[in-house]
């Protein structure tokens, strides 16, 4: 395939243009730095290196959440000016009520699944003869985007007929036991359930490896102590382990809440959100690219902003009191 050197140069060019702009940046913040008064040279050199910094969190961040919020009060076109019709469409048409039950659905397993998971495997590999094997293992997942993981896991959900042979291995299972296949990512409600698999097979490698750092660094003084208080393993468990690592399983639920509540990738790959498997996330991305609908779309994405910032705020605070 031939490079044609004058057909690229324009972008070239931006680029050398942009690298440039850059390093004359770059300069400036070191002269700057450099001539600073003695006086006040510490808080001079905060303010020029958090000065860029600054600019391009309200060039990237706070600008676009400004106008995303006027946008939501605002026509599909982004022309007329529509009050709170757009968050009344949310809260009121079937299918944006799906989109928000499902999101609310994911919310509340997703977590306490991944965290019961990952509890209960650290504790049962804890300090076993292949502990860093079975992590290993529960861990792969990780490695793996959710755009690969859906596509793994639309081939385990595969559906044929009666009549073809299974290529899905769920179903593939069922006919061995003499059941007949299933369409399981077109049945509502129970493939929303179906799709929370993925984000669980996924996540509880990371919830495994936090709450097992967190058993380790239980003292072994307690431990000591509870056994020969004669307790039994279940005591143990519920009044050892589980009060010494609560801030550990804060974090994990708390991770896990806001990754679930922006989840896109899964939903995207493996149904489109077709058959009332939407969430707030991909109806938003319908709305606003798909649809032609900008103000639903942005009334969708304030909302999720909305949703997200009690937990951020929460785990913020749990944060400052650790260190405290």
């Amino acid at each position: 395939m031939d490079f044609d050197f004058a057909a690229e140069l324009p972008k070239l060019v931006q680029l050398l243009i942009g690298v440039a702009a850059f390093l004359v940046v770059v300069a400036v913040i070191l002269v700057l730095v450099d001539r600073a008064p003695m006086r006040r040279r510490a808080w001079t050199h905060a303010t020029i290196l958090l000065l860029p910094a600054l600019l391009l969190l309200i060039i990237g961040l706070v600008i676009p959440a400004v106008r995303t919020t006027l946008l939501s009060f605002m026509s599909g076109d982004g022309q007329q000016w529509v009050g709170m019709d757009n968050y009344g469409w949310m809260f009121t048409q079937p299918e944006a009520v799906t989109v928000l039950r499902n999101t609310l659905i994911w919310v509340l397993l997703v977590p306490l699944l991944v965290t019961s998971v990952g509890l209960v495997y650290a504790v049962l590999v804890d300090r076993t003869r292949f502990e860093a094997l079975a992590k290993s293992l529960v861990f792969l997942p990780m490695a793996i985007s959710f755009v690969g993981a859906g596509i793994i896991w639309r081939f385990v959900y595969a559906y044929r007929s009666e009549e073809q042979d299974q290529i899905g291995l769920l179903n593939q299972l069922v006919v061995a036991f003499g059941g007949e296949p299933q369409q399981w990512l077109q049945e509502p409600p129970i493939n929303t359930l179906f799709l929370i698999v993925v984000m669980v097979w996924i996540q509880a490698g990371f919830a495994t490896v936090v709450l097992s750092a967190a058993i380790k660094g239980i003292p072994a003084e307690i431990v000591e102590a509870a056994k020969l208080d004669g307790a039994t393993p279940l005591q143990m468990f519920f009044r050892v382990t589980l009060p010494s690592i609560r801030s550990a399983i804060v974090v994990v639920a708390v991770t896990q809440s806001i990754g679930t509540l922006k989840l896109f990738d899964i939903v995207r790959t493996m149904t489109g959100g077709q058959f009332d498997t939407s969430v707030i996330a991909n109806e938003m991305y319908n709305q606003a690219f798909r649809y032609g609908e900008t103000g639903k779309g942005a009334a969708l994405a304030v909302f999720l902003f909305v949703l997200v910032t009690p937990i951020v705020i929460y785990q913020i605070r749990q944060r400052r009191e650790a260190l405290r």
